[in-house]
């Protein structure tokens, strides 16, 4: 019964804002994501020690706007997704725009692959979801929703196009698979792991397990590993699907301390991207929860 009473008020919610105009279905996005600031004081707890930790510089004023800003965004966000079965293709550049195409075009023509670089900040799902939309379908490495029928809903909405999702517990061989055909793979690579899936990384100069898969199929593969970011534009009052050139891959014949070194230079990407626009990442996620062994734990 709880599954069903959560899909209908996610759902209810979702048609209301699918059916208003933008703008007023945004106001009442940023709405919920300030409701939702003020509701949950432990995540709130959870991510002004993650921006302590990040930027230990900043006064205390200047980190709470950082995260009050993610909560606008998260919101921004909310307000789009249910709009996602309304999208067309002659319209859609009224929401985002591409920002270094060529540099994607460069990493698929080379035939051996291609892993997005990504991270929780600023409309990861209109990204992937209007690449789609221009013919450039993807893999999506996800986790399952806890609710069944809200992650069906979801799903739903992502495959639109042509997107595949796979649940990231099991689609290890699927990812090698997805490269020898020279397809597209999304991964966020921005959540706390755990050893032997996860390696040590800097990440704002404090160690974080981090993710070290995606490095390995590269080794083996040769696919690129191309920073993909949709990040909100206030200047244009739009998103920008942003590819960066892809990442080098280091090959020393020592797999496991390039695996490591590899996993650094993407998380590298990742916190550059994170320092632009700080109020556009996902700060409430215990990134650094996960510590080196005899260390106590940060939160």
């Amino acid at each position: 019964m709880r599954f069903w009473l959560e899909y209908l008020a996610v759902w209810l919610i979702a048609q209301t804002l699918r059916w208003l105009p933008r703008p007023v279905a945004r106001a009442i996005g940023y709405g919920i994501g300030i409701l939702l600031y003020w509701a949950h004081p432990r995540l709130r707890r959870v991510g002004l020690r993650n921006l302590e930790l990040a930027f230990p510089e900043k006064s205390l004023d200047e980190r709470k706007r950082i995260l009050k800003g993610e909560y606008l965004s998260l919101g921004r966000l909310l307000s789009e997704v249910p709009k996602f079965p309304e999208y067309r293709l002659e319209t859609v550049d009224r929401i985002a725009v591409y920002d270094g195409l060529e540099n994607y075009i460069a990493a698929r023509d080379r035939g051996k692959g291609v892993l997005f670089l990504t991270a929780h900040i600023g409309g990861w799902e209109i990204g992937s979801f209007v690449h789609s939309m221009h013919g450039h379908w993807l893999n999506i490495v996800v986790r399952d929703l806890d609710n069944p029928l809200l992650d069906r809903w979801v799903r739903q909405l992502r495959t639109q196009h042509g997107n595949k999702t796979h649940d990231k517990a099991r689609y290890a061989r699927g990812l090698l698979a997805a490269m020898k055909r020279g397809e597209t793979v999304g991964a966020l690579m921005d959540t706390n792991m755990t050893p032997p899936q996860g390696v040590f990384v800097n990440y704002f100069g404090v160690p974080a397990c981090t993710a070290g898969g995606i490095a390995r199929v590269a080794m083996h593969t040769g696919a690129a590993v191309l920073p993909a970011f949709t990040i909100w534009d206030e200047a244009l009052g739009k998103y920008r699907i942003r590819f960066e050139p892809a990442i080098p891959t280091v090959l020393t014949g020592d797999d496991d301390v390039d695996a490591v070194t590899n996993t650094q230079n993407y998380t590298a990407a990742i916190e550059k991207i994170v320092r632009a626009y700080p109020d556009q990442w996902l700060w409430v996620h215990r990134r650094w929860k996960t510590r080196p062994q005899g260390e106590p734990s940060l939160y």
